[in-house]
C-alpha cells in the first residue's frame, strides 16, 4: 500500500473528520464548561450573576448547591448553582 492509497482510503478520511470535529467543537466546549464550573465553585457573596431564566442579581450566600440571590432590595431568591452564570455574555455562549 502506498501513500496515495492511504490518503484516499475511507478510514483515513473518517479519522480526519473526527479530528477536525474534536478540535473545532468538542475541545472548546469542554474548556468553556470547565471555566463555568470553576466560576460556580468559586461563587462568593457580593458577586453579580445572571440566572438561566434571565434574572440579574447579587449573591447573598452560598449553601452547597443552593445560592441565595438578591434580585431587588430585600427580595432573595433561592437558585440552584447550575442555573447561575457570571454575566450576560456567559448566557449567550
Amino acid at each position: 500500500m502506498n501513500f496515495s492509497q492511504i490518503l484516499g482510503s475511507p478510514i483515513f478520511m473518517f479519522v480526519i473528520i473526527i479530528l477536525i470535529m474534536y478540535f473545532m467543537m468538542i475541545r472548546p466546549q469542554r474548556k468553556r464548561q470547565k471555566e463555568l464550573d470553576n466560576f460556580r465553585n468559586g461563587l462568593q457573596p457580593g458577586q453579580d450573576v445572571v440566572t438561566s431564566g434571565g434574572i440579574y442579581g447579587k449573591v447573598k450566600s452560598v449553601e452547597g448547591n443552593i445560592i441565595n440571590v438578591e434580585v431587588a432590595h430585600g427580595v432573595v431568591v433561592r437558585v440552584d448553582k447550575s442555573a447561575v452564570y457570571g454575566s450576560s455574555e456567559a448566557v449567550q455562549q
